[in-house]
């Protein structure tokens, strides 16, 4: 195959996966992509390319950023988020969590725009104190998880146990079989032996 139809389909595999309000580049097979959806007016955040690279969503209507939205792209180097109105609730905590594993730099640059008692506070900055309504939400959630991994852990203990009964159920009728047999051979009487 040419190299021009090689880099052409590599180019139209990129482009289908950019979100239409956005520009996307290749950056090279290797290297993924960078995806530019900055001063798009963008309220929400776009289906974004797991191969993306470079990610700049600055200078839109953005308030927070849903729970693990970011977690899939794991390619990403570089993220703009700047000038966007944050809203500083405990929406904005999964932003705040991620950016701090992220790029701390990054994260000093975001400030809230409300409500009015945090307007212009570095969401790097925020406290518990600050998202106070979270930390009733926060172990409902976390009790979620609690009853989802108790259960999980219940079905895999009952299916070992179902195993567990169906190999000795399995032996003791191998047992039987084989032993039936032997008796079966003792008891044939020698003029019915094949010779």
């Amino acid at each position: 195959m040419p190299p021009i139809m090689v880099i052409l389909m590599l180019w139209c595999a990129f482009m289908k996966d950019c979100p239409s309000l956005c520009s996307c580049w290749s950056l090279g097979e290797a290297w993924g992509m960078h995806v530019d959806c900055s001063s798009r007016g963008l309220r929400s955040l776009p289906a974004l390319p797991r191969l993306t690279r470079s990610l700049h969503l600055h200078n839109n209507s953005l308030a927070s950023i849903p729970a693990g939205a970011l977690d899939s792209l794991g390619h990403l180097q570089e993220l703009q988020v700047w000038d966007n109105p944050w809203h500083c609730d405990c929406h904005i905590l999964y932003l705040k969590l991620w950016l701090q594993d992220f790029s701390a730099p990054a994260l000093a640059r975001l400030r809230c725009a409300s409500p009015a008692h945090l307007r212009m506070k570095s969401l790097g900055q925020l406290t518990g104190n600050d998202l106070g309504v979270c930390t009733r939400l926060l172990p409902t959630k976390s009790l979620q998880f609690f009853w989802r991994d108790l259960i999980l852990i219940a079905g895999v203990i009952i299916t070992l146990i179902l195993v567990a009964r169906a190999l000795k159920i399995s032996k003791k009728l191998i047992c039987q079989l084989t032993l039936g047999r032997r008796h079966w051979r003792r008891n044939i009487p020698k003029t019915h032996k094949i010779q």
